[in-house]
């Protein structure tokens, strides 16, 4: 406190007032471990101890459930994206600028090799165009096994 601070005055009176508003903050919560008198007058390093009780915490040991844990109906609902690839390129911006209705853009696929299928992004499957209906579809040539997904991978196909 400095002397022109108007606290300081009443110094030793706002001290008693605030630690009586202590107790009674600490008394109402329960939390009154020792007399208010002592919280402002005992030495910084005057540890008290205080009764502790044990932490218990609950079991987390696998319990037996359902057999949802392994019940695949958990996730058909979940919608992925489905995309079937025709092929790609690489095009500079100025010829994408220059395409029109009727422009042709060579892909890196030859005619009749079969079209990639990815979920989400990765290849599950292979498989050739077909019409039905005046729609297009396509009929899965070929699944990709998990341990082809990965040998991909590998190669950065």
């Amino acid at each position: 406190m400095t002397p022109d601070d108007p606290n300081a005055a009443a110094g030793g009176e706002d001290q008693d007032a605030l630690a009586a508003e202590w107790a009674a903050a600490l008394a109402e919560s329960g939390a009154a471990a020792q007399p208010a008198d002592d919280l402002f007058d005992a030495p910084a390093t005057e540890v008290r101890p205080e009764q502790v009780a044990p932490a218990s915490f609950s079991s987390f040991a696998p319990t037996s459930l359902p057999s949802t844990a392994n019940d695949i109906n958990m996730i058909l609902d979940i919608p992925v994206q489905l995309t079937v690839e025709l092929g790609r390129t690489r095009i500079p911006i100025k010829n994408i600028l220059q395409l029109a209705q009727g422009s042709v853009v060579e892909l890196d696929a030859l005619a009749g090799e079969p079209m990639d299928v990815l979920v989400n992004g990765y290849l599950i499957a292979q498989g050739e165009v077909v019409v039905v209906n005046d729609k297009f579809g396509i009929r899965l040539t070929d699944i990709v096994t998990p341990s082809e997904r990965m040998r991909r991978l590998s190669k950065g196909q």
